[in-house]
């Protein structure tokens, strides 16, 4: 028997007579993850809108042997539910892949399995309707639902319809864009020579592997896999790469065991609690526990350097930490030069090369276009960004009888762990039992041995912030 729940008969668009009680604007693994341990509240009316035709997670850094740096209990729900038919086990059930899963011994998951796992839960979830562009949210008073505008696609991406849903609270999962630095926009933006981001990469693999010579710009383990990949894949002696970085040093990953206890609700919810300009000071020196490189991967990399010695001589690959790209232009018709300065020397150099590779992150998207009809009602901080409660809901005026919560939205206020896949479960459950005013999904009181701060004489349980809207009724 199929240990696969089917999709349901679903709507597209709902009334104001029977609105929804969530509408999930965009479908990554975070809002897929919320989706998933709302299938079984049955009293709970949702539904999901994304544009995109299809699930894909990060399609351009599927490389061969990458794997994901969170182990595979990070899946979308198991963390929060262990026992339900999402979880990455019982996608492997349904493969009939248990026992080789078993003795692979794997505890992180190929990049590319991860993906094909949340396609899996995409086709088979109800709920979900992909090809659906959302145009325009606004709060409506008199109502008190949420209105939202979308254009139906169709398989090319051109309009078809018009539609609207109604909602009482929203959730936004818009995840991050390409962060393309200032200097280097107008030749990313240039067809001439490929100076490309990261989340393209093997649509552009080919074209960068016939260039002579490739520079790879960022520190993190994107670059660090692109760097390895193109350096497997050339000649010795003739490798042609050159790899940059502004951190001082191509620096491993903060993996041991209480420095990963910074990706625990305990942590989440003391970084809540700081004021907001310590919040600020933290988050950029906590860089290496998310934004360096898994050990294994800087192993491999020495590795393959290494080996191309042994014939004597070295490879033609350099590596530079501590520089970072003041300007950038073309050199003719087919090579960029980049402009670097050398942070620690004070040092300046010019270096040509035939493509780019920008493995220079991403960045959160911003709300302002989307919520452009609801900014009247937005609370900011000092720094004009939106404030956002410790159940993850933007905290809006109080004329708002609604809610709408934010996913890998909220680092300035939730901390490092905000885009990492194993707090996915965690805060999608928080979000659910928020919305819903009980507790469907009971979350453990202490989730690290490390105490982030010390006690404080408490008037009420730490970091609670009064919900704002009302609490659901089930439907009979």
């Amino acid at each position: 028997m199929s240990t696969t729940p089917r999709p349901e008969n679903t709507t597209d668009t709902t009334g104001p007579d029977e609105p929804l009680d969530l509408a999930g604007i965009g479908i990554g693994p975070f809002n897929l993850s919320l989706a998933a341990l709302a299938h079984p509240l049955t009293t709970l009316r949702t539904a999901f809108y994304d544009q995109r035709p299809a699930f894909h997670w990060h399609p351009g850094l599927l490389i061969d042997g990458a794997t994901l740096q969170v182990p595979f209990l990070a899946d979308l729900v198991t963390l929060a539910d262990p026992a339900s038919p999402w979880t990455f086990l019982n996608y492997l059930k349904t493969r009939e892949r248990l026992f080789p899963f078993y003795f692979a011994e794997r505890f992180h998951l190929h990049r590319a399995e991860y993906d094909a796992y949340c396609r899996w839960v995409s086709e088979n979830l109800p709920g979900l309707h992909f090809g659906h562009q959302i145009d325009a949210v606004r709060w409506n008073p008199e109502r008190e639902l949420f209105e939202v505008d979308f254009t139906q696609l169709d398989a090319d991406g051109e309009a078809e319809a018009l539609g609207r849903t109604y909602a009482r609270n929203l959730v936004l999962g818009i995840g991050t864009t390409p962060h393309i630095p200032v200097p280097l926009r107008p030749l990313a933006a240039s067809p001439a020579v490929p100076v490309i981001h990261s989340a393209d990469y093997l649509a552009h693999r080919d074209t960068l592997l016939a260039a002579d010579h490739v520079t790879v710009i960022g520190a993190g383990q994107s670059g660090a896999e692109i760097f390895l990949d193109q350096l497997r894949a050339r000649p010795a002696g003739r490798e042609g790469l050159h790899w940059l970085a502004r951190t001082p040093a191509f620096a491993p990953m903060e993996y041991s065991k209480l420095g990963l206890e910074h990706f625990t609700p305990d942590y989440t919810r003391y970084f809540h609690a700081l004021p907001e300009r310590v919040r600020d000071d933290l988050v950029p020196g906590q860089w290496q526990l998310h934004k360096a490189i898994d050990h294994a991967t800087l192993g491999a990399i020495h590795d393959e350097l290494y080996r191309r010695t042994l014939d004597g001589g070295w490879p033609d690959a350099t590596l530079t930490p501590g520089v970072f790209v003041r300007t950038a232009g073309r050199v003719g018709t087919t090579k960029v030069e980049l402009h670097l300065d050398h942070t620690q020397q004070g040092t300046r150099s010019r270096l040509t090369t035939d493509a780019v590779v920008l493995a220079t992150g991403y960045r959160e998207r911003r709300l302002d276009t989307l919520l452009a009809a609801i900014d009247p009602y937005l609370r900011r901080d000092s720094g004009a960004r939106p404030r956002i409660a410790a159940d993850h809901r933007l905290v809006l005026d109080p004329a708002v009888t609604g809610s709408v919560y934010v996913q890998n939205a909220e680092t300035h206020t939730h901390g490092v762990g905000t885009p990492d896949l194993g707090l996915a479960a965690w805060r999608s459950a928080t979000i659910l039992n928020s919305l819903t005013g009980n507790t469907p999904y009971p979350l453990p009181s202490r989730t690290a041995f490390t105490s982030f701060g010390l006690p404080q004489p408490s008037t009420g349980p730490m970091g609670k912030v009064p919900r704002q809207g009302s609490t659901l009724v089930p439907r009979r």
